[in-house]
């Protein structure tokens, strides 16, 4: 008797009758809606003077910020990372209120304001505090280093609060560190690209599907010929771009090549030889004419 599984809901492959909110998939106690109350408190007039009334219109510094500290303490730290997730995570898209800075205004905000997003994050700590909270996210707020579950049911004290300031603060500069150290490893690796790029052929369902199709097809057709009646391994590959490479390995590295045979017979040898003999020039000696 075949076994059954569950089945996709019909609403995954057909469109709803009526509009509804995305954000009602998150449940009503998710973290993201704590985060959103927090940073409506934070006082970003000290760099709104900065932008100019010129050009086109900025993101918002609060925005940024939520952004940034939001990503931080859920242990999301390169630019790149962070704006696809504010293109594909719910609680992502609900910081951002549905806006997707790219990678370098994020990456270029946090250095061009580093004193100011540092305050904005020390800012952040301290509403966590006073509401009791454990945890903000990796930000340990009760001494345990990257507590995950929150509790509301500590409490401290005010001189308490003081005494951590510092080490909280620590704690913030070793997390913006390591953004930073992040974002310059990715920019070497990608320079302007976000590295979750696809190749222009594999962009569309139809095309995916056909050249994935293709490529299972060659690789059968060519096991077939080298192991004839035998089962392909699910470790045999096979390049989409050049499906009569092979994968091979020498000294640890592999990569896409061809083996060609490097021995001959002594025959073809000796015509090869005859060949290149026939084909030499001859020098032509000048005659001493009288």
């Amino acid at each position: 008797m075949p076994i059954s599984f569950k089945s996709s809901p019909l609403e995954f492959n057909q469109h709803l009758l009526f509009p509804s909110n995305i954000f009602d998939l998150l449940p009503e106690d998710h973290e993201c809606y704590l985060y959103t109350d927090l940073f409506q408190q934070l006082d970003t007039s000290a760099v709104e003077s900065s932008y100019k009334v010129k050009g086109r219109n900025a993101y918002h510094p609060r925005l940024i910020v939520s952004i940034l500290i939001y990503a931080y303490s859920r242990g999301v730290f390169g630019s790149r990372q962070i704006e696809r997730r504010c293109r594909e995570d719910l609680s992502f898209m609900t910081i951002t209120q549905m806006n997707c800075p790219n990678f370098r205004v994020l990456s270029d905000f946090r250095k061009n304001h580093g004193a100011f997003f540092q305050d904005c994050f020390k800012q952040t700590v301290k509403l966590a505090l006073a509401l009791k909270l454990a945890s903000l996210g990796h930000i340990s707020l009760d001494g345990s280093k990257f507590k995950a579950n929150s509790s509301k049911h500590k409490a401290i004290s005010y001189g308490r609060l003081k005494e951590k300031e510092q080490a909280l603060g620590a704690e913030i500069d070793a997390l913006i560190e390591q953004a930073n150290r992040c974002d310059r490893e990715e920019d070497q690796a990608y320079k302007e690209r976000t590295g979750y790029e696809l190749p222009e052929d594999l962009k569309h369902k139809q095309g995916r599907l056909t050249q994935i199709k293709a490529a299972k097809k060659a690789l059968e057709l060519r096991e077939e010929q080298i192991n004839p009646g035998r089962d392909i391994e699910d470790k045999k590959q096979i390049s989409f771009a050049d499906t009569e490479a092979r994968i091979m390995g020498k000294n640890g590295n592999f990569d896409y090549a061809y083996k060609m045979p490097r021995s001959a017979s002594m025959q073809t040898c000796k015509s090869l030889s005859a060949c290149l003999s026939a084909k030499t020039p001859t020098t032509n000696k000048k005659s001493n004419r009288p």
